[in-house]
Parts: structure tokens; sequence; C-alpha cells
């Protein structure tokens, strides 16, 4: 099977735009990564794409060109980014195509997402009973967790003020604007323990991916960034998911992140001392903390000492959510996980400005995790 590689990426910015859908900005998204790649839209084989909120990708051939293209939509909560970069690469590496698109965008409202119970195989009651808000869930997670390894609510304020400060370098980011940890935590709160300056905001946004077999890459052109593993897993028994916390006395034994960060690391060879930076899932603080260690990059409890330390900041033993993350970017859900591809194909070039990790990277890993338990992983290598 032939190596997969990026050979394009486009983004358009997070936040907000008025006047635009969320087609228009996955189109904008799709026209960067080809202009960046010195490709057309008729050299695009396959693509895949996602959103949540803002329609169907496919239909954006309309405005990119109707050549035929076999187009495939995907839908999978916050995961649908990673998971649509994971058919891409599936797709190249089997041989059937050697350049194709993975597409995500979304444009939601303000205000806090709004599932419905029955969307998701639930009953009615379980919204009744207030289970379907996600600022509660991620909240009870991670005071459960705090309150088993130690974890304070200052590491809390020190994620949030790293996203914040490097959202500020980041052209994309929403969030531009450097917040102090002391006015973190002194913040309205929302759900105890996690502030309104905790919490990433729904939002909008596209990123579009080229990638490539190796020979095409190669042929392309340019920095050649590999796509070295790209795994998808759903939840197993007892773990303690979004919408589903089936956890029981003693803890569940393993997570969806979990077994998604396994399987990339056994596909890419190496492991978590191998990698240079890092995008985590941070849908709020606590989230960033958790995925640490369920990614095997820290045991539970030791981020007191990382974050204390600056150990995830630029420049530090493991840079993590180097634009700032969710948190500062906003969580447009199609594109979300795209978007940590995308900056992470931006660390490998070195084209990163203030936000840039020191020393040539090498190495990039990204995770997007989503409801009702379902992880991506993707790790790349220059």
């Amino acid at each position: 099977m032939s190596d997969v590689c990026i050979v394009g990426f486009g983004i358009h910015p997070f936040g907000r735009t008025p006047g635009m859908t969320g087609l228009d900005m996955g189109v904008r998204a799709v026209r960067a990564a080809l202009a960046d790649a010195e490709l057309e839209w008729r050299d695009v084989q396959f693509a895949f794409g996602g959103s949540d909120a803002s329609g169907n990708p496919d239909t954006m051939v309309e405005q990119l060109g109707l050549t035929g293209v076999q187009f495939i939509n995907v839908k999978n909560g916050c995961a649908t980014g990673g998971s649509a970069l994971f058919a891409a690469a599936a797709t190249i590496r089997s041989g059937a195509y050697d350049l194709g698109l993975a597409v995500g965008f979304d444009k939601h409202p303000r205000g806090a997402f709004d599932p419905m119970p029955g969307d998701w195989g639930l009953p009615e009651w379980w919204g009744e009973a207030g289970y379907m808000v996600t600022t509660q869930f991620f909240a009870t997670k991670i005071r459960r967790y705090m309150d088993l390894h130690g974890i304070t609510d200052a590491s809390l304020a020190r994620v949030a003020a790293k996203a914040f400060d490097n959202g500020a370098h980041a052209p994309h980011a929403w969030r531009r604007e450097p917040v102090a940890e002391a006015n973190i935590l002194a913040a309205a709160m929302v759900s105890d323990p996690l502030t309104k300056f905790m919490f990433c905001s729904p939002a909008e946004g596209a990123v579009a991916l080229v990638l490539a077999s190796e020979a095409r890459a190669r042929a392309i052109g340019g920095p050649l960034i590999r796509l070295k593993a790209a795994a998808m897993r759903t939840r197993p028994p007892h773990s303690f998911e979004v919408f589903q916390p089936s956890i029981d006395s003693g803890g569940g034994t393993a997570t969806a992140t979990q077994l998604a960060s396994q399987a990339a690391f056994a596909e890419a060879g190496i492991g978590p001392s191998d990698i240079a930076v890092a995008q985590l899932q941070d849908t709020e603080a606590g989230a960033e903390i958790m995925h640490m260690a369920e990614n095997g990059f820290c045991a539970d409890g030791e981020q007191e000492a990382w974050l204390a330390e600056g150990r995830t900041r630029i420049g530090g033993a493991l840079p993590v959510n180097t634009d700032g993350g969710c948190i500062a970017c906003g969580e447009p859900i199609g594109a979300s996980g795209l978007r940590q591809v995308y900056e992470n194909v931006v660390q490998l070039r070195g084209a990163g400005g203030g936000r840039q990790v020191p020393g040539a990277p090498k190495t990039a890993y990204s995770h997007v995790y989503g409801a009702p338990g379902i992880s991506a992983v993707t790790i790349l290598e220059r």
C-alpha cells in the first residue's frame, strides 16, 4: 500500500462571517487547498466532505465544477473531519485513486448545541432530565477526574490561558486576545468547575486538505508531509462518554480515545515520546487535561506538574494546541478535526510564525473526540 501525503491545505478563518454560508466557506477552503498544491478542481479524483449543520458537502460541486467526481458525505459528530480524512486516506492506500480531497465546514448559530435524544438512540426522558446538556456532562466528567487524580482549578486556567496566548498568533483563530489566568478563574461559572473562558463556542469555518499517493506527491513537488496513521474508534463497554456515561463502579478499562490512539501509534510504528507537537480535543479545558493521559502522553495526575512547568506551551517538551485549539478557534463541527491537521501541517512546514514550535518538528499528532463516544487520531511525519 502507498504512503499517503498531504500536498495542499486551505482554511477559511473560524469565528463569524456574516453573509457567507458554511458551504461557501467550504468552497473557499477547497480552492485555497488546490492553489496551495498548484492543482485544479478537475485534477481531484474523489472527495469526502463533512458538515453537521450546513448542508451536504457534495453540493459544492455546483460552485467548484461539474466534473462527475466521486464525492461522499460524512457526518460523525465532532469526529466528522477526522472521519473524512480517515476515509480519504484509506481510499488512496487501497490503490483505487492517487489524488483526493477531505473537506469539512460548518456554520452554527449562537448559543450551545441543542442535540435531540432521539438522534442518539436515547429516550426523551434523557433530555428532560438534563443529560443532553454537554456543558453539564463535561463538568461532571472533569470534576470526577480532578477528585481522582489531584488536578486543581489552576490547571484548568493554565490550559485556557495557553489557548488564548497561542490563538493570538493564529490568523485563522476566532479569539485572538490573551486572557490572564486570574480573569479566567474569576469569570462567570457555567458548570462547576468550568468558567465561561474554559469552554469553546460553536463557530463557523472550513478546512480542506488535498491528499496524494507518495508517487503523485513527489510529482507535484513541495514539502513531503506523510500521513503515517489515521485511526478512528467507537466507545468500548463501561467508558464515560458524551450522552453515554455507562461507567461502572471503579471506572471503565478503556475509552474511544485510548483505542484510537493505540491503533494510530501501532500503525505509525512510533510511540508518544516520538511526537513533537500535538493537537488534542479541547471542547473545554478539562478535556485537554484528560486527553493528555488518554492519548498516552502522560499518566493520570501528571498533568498538574506538566502544566505548572509549561511543558505543553510553545517551546515546551510537548506543545499542545499550538493555534489555541477549540477554546481559541471555536468549534464548527465539520471543520474542527481537519483544523487540527491543518495546524500540524503548518508546524511541519515551519510556517507557524509566532506560534511556531522550535527545532523543526518532524512528527505531529492530532486527536478529535465527540458524542456518543467516538475518536479519531492522525499522525503526520515530515
